[in-house]
């Protein structure tokens, strides 16, 4: 007879009862019942052994027969969907974090050739592979290899450097102390008020300058060494009372000072020598003037002067001619 649902279509009297109802198999599906959950599935030992025929379990039907479902027509357990897991690992999060921006610095590094132990022609043909290949390259000046470094910009002193520095030192102290010996050897030795042996000097004891002292008859001031050349120079050329032959306006227009003679002399086209002669002027660099007494045999002079060493007073002193600058010869 025609099965229900299946219009037309025969089914032997045999199989008849192995075919289940709609309503059969709708009670099948249903969950939770108990005659689906018997007949559920075939054991897994006896379906995987070879040659072994699985139970087949048996389907009563409400009609209260019992059908054997074949194999084919027997449910399976629906499978369980698989878990999607929404949440993300830090981990996972960091390292993405990390690797994006090294990717990034990665594609914006230069190319650059390394070959370790490579000799001169070697780093020649690199060098001009990366120049031909468009790399970064360092564009060098012509005149970059004719710069040299200098090594001798930095001195050091030596020892014997040092050493002679000390002694020039020392030898400076000593000639400033020589000094400041022979200045109050002079001033000791004198005379203020008398006339010393050998001064001839008529304006011996007037006051000086810093005394408020003024100008002699030859208009320098009194008891400078300036006033006693000019008075042995009058008293040589035979001029020993006024009107005076030699003063300032004749000597040295140009200025009253001993540093002004040398000028002065030349100037007027008088004599000058560095050989000394009595009656002459003795010259010296340091503002003083001094008249030559006499000339010794060994080449030394005989000075005769007044304020030597600041004293204001008369001096005599023997020196070598070679210590005196220069000689200014008596004027003509």
């Amino acid at each position: 007879m025609p099965h229900s649902g299946e219009p037309g279509t025969s089914v032997p009297p045999e199989n008849q009862n192995a075919i289940l109802s709609r309503r059969e198999l709708r009670a099948q599906r249903e969950p939770g019942s108990a005659q689906s959950n018997a007949s559920a599935l075939v054991p897994a030992t006896a379906a995987s052994a070879p040659g072994l025929v699985p139970d087949v379990p048996a389907i009563v039907s409400q009609s209260g027969r019992r059908s054997v479902a074949s194999p084919a027509q027997a449910p399976r357990p629906a499978p369980r969907p698989a878990r999607v897991s929404n949440r993300r690992s830090p981990l996972k999060i960091a390292v993405t974090l990390l690797a994006i921006p090294g990717l990034f610095l990665t594609a914006g590094l230069p190319a650059y050739a390394f070959s370790p132990g490579a000799g001169a022609n070697q780093g020649a043909a690199s060098t001009r592979s990366l120049a031909e290949a468009g790399a970064q390259g360092v564009t060098v000046a012509a005149g970059a290899s004719a710069v040299t470094v200098a090594r001798d910009g930095f001195t050091a002193t030596s020892k014997e450097e040092l050493a002679q520095k000390e002694a020039d030192a020392k030898r400076a102290l000593a000639a400033q102390k020589a000094a400041e010996a022979a200045r109050t050897t002079a001033a000791s030795f004198a005379v203020y008020g008398v006339r010393a042996e050998g001064d001839d000097y008529q304006w011996y004891n007037m006051p000086t300058e810093s005394q408020g002292g003024g100008f002699s008859p030859f208009n320098y001031y009194y008891r400078e060494c300036v006033d006693f050349v000019a008075w042995r120079l009058n008293r040589d050329a035979g001029s020993t009372s006024a009107p005076f032959k030699w003063t300032w306006s004749s000597l040295t227009p140009s200025g009253g000072n001993a540093s002004n003679w040398a000028n002065a002399w030349s100037s007027r086209g008088w004599a000058t020598s560095k050989t000394p002669v009595v009656g002459a002027v003795a010259w010296f660099n340091y503002n003083h003037v001094a008249y030559v007494q006499s000339i010794g045999g060994d080449g030394s002079v005989v000075l005769e002067e007044y304020n030597w060493m600041g004293t204001h007073a008369y001096n005599k002193r023997t020196i070598k001619a070679s210590e005196v600058p220069l000689f200014l010869y008596p004027p003509a």
